[in-house]
């Protein structure tokens, strides 16, 4: 018997016509196949240059950068052929940003941080954003809240932690410290300890709902078949707080999150509580921002925060996020559509994006 051919099929030689098309579209899938030179102008460009185009009879086609060297041309400095793609240098600025501020032990500004990559403030600012989805400053703040609370959780003093993390006065950790954990430093390194978290659960048509809040805002949204299950989750979230029922004003709240479940598509007033990693709050911003009704896949909200290769952290992120509805990881899906992944079973996820739908 013939034994079968495992390797993969050749890629079909193109011919000029077919990459003349690529050059009149400016198509970046191209870019890594083949090279055109100029010999008006004696550069070689990618198909994708941004340069005003070439009278046809001017171009040469290179299969590679080293041909068209050989051939005298030199590279364009637009699109810079010679050098790795666009994409893939304007990530690596921004990854090389990221260690900065990371390893810094104070917080880097942003003419700094932009002096280091080789661009201007404004440009190195939107660059960053588009391909981390936070800006150099709410990465810097998130990198310090992650430090502070590893630093807490591991029983390090107050005063450790926030020199450790980057502040370098008390009077700025103080200021930000109950945004950064939502409760008093000392409260988070013992667990919650001495933090009182109100709660009280609810019925819906969905099942149990509980609410919790400490003085911050709303620090979870829980749902599921059994009140006395969802308490013992929030304990075991916080297991040294001191977990009271709510008050009569506390009724409000509850009432609040129970018409959220009754009505996901009208969207969550409340004051949040939310932390999470730097990486956790991209995937979070980027939920909060899909349309009720609509849903994306765990593809497009890896792509939608500049890292298109992360669809399974993206959904990890999804199973981590304790605010149901208020943070709608309802509204994302598998890629072929299906609902699948939802930590509160998938059932009250169709009902729910169902209501949206319907509204």
């Amino acid at each position: 018997m013939r034994p079968l051919d495992l390797a993969p099929p050749a890629t079909p030689p193109m011919t000029d016509a077919e990459r003349l098309d690529a050059v009149r579209r400016r198509d970046p899938t191209f870019d890594e196949r083949f090279v055109y030179s100029v010999r008006t102008t004696g550069v070689f460009c990618r198909p994708s240059c941004a340069a005003r185009p070439a009278r046809v009879e001017n171009m040469a086609f290179h299969a590679t950068v080293e041909a068209a060297r050989a051939a005298g041309f030199r590279p364009c400095r637009r699109c810079r052929p010679d050098e790795p793609p666009r994409a893939q240098r304007e990530a690596a600025l921004a990854a090389e940003a990221c260690r900065r501020i990371e390893t810094a032990e104070t917080p880097p500004d942003l003419a700094e941080l932009a002096a280091a990559a080789g661009l201007s403030p404004h440009h190195f600012h939107r660059l960053f954003r588009r391909i981390t989805g936070l800006t150099p400053k709410a990465y810097a703040d998130a990198h310090r809240g992650r430090r502070v609370r590893d630093e807490l959780a591991g029983g390090a003093a107050v005063t450790a932690a926030l020199y450790d993390a980057g502040f370098n006065s008390s009077g700025r950790f103080y200021a930000a410290a109950e945004d950064l954990l939502g409760m008093k430093p000392s409260a988070y390194r013992d667990g919650g300890a001495r933090t009182v978290i109100r709660y009280a659960v609810g019925a819906s048509s969905l099942g149990a709902v509980l609410a919790a809040a400490t003085e911050t805002g709303v620090c979870a949204i829980l749902l599921g078949e059994d009140g006395d299950d969802l308490v013992a989750d929030l304990r075991h979230r916080f297991p040294k707080a001191h977990l009271t029922p709510g008050d009569d004003a506390f009724t409000a709240t509850l009432a609040s999150v129970v018409r959220l479940v009754e009505h996901p598509g009208l969207g969550a007033d409340l004051p949040l509580d939310i932390l999470g990693t730097a990486f956790q709050q991209r995937v979070w911003q980027a939920l909060r921002a899909i349309p009720a009704g609509e849903t994306r896949s765990y593809g497009a909200i890896a792509t939608a925060i500049g890292a298109p290769r992360s669809h399974r952290a993206v959904a990890r992120a999804c199973g981590e996020n304790a605010l149901a509805i208020a943070v709608p990881c309802h509204r994302v899906v598998r890629g072929d559509g299906a609902l699948s992944g939802y930590r509160w079973g998938v059932a009250r996820k169709r009902a729910l994006l169902s209501r949206e739908q319907e509204a």
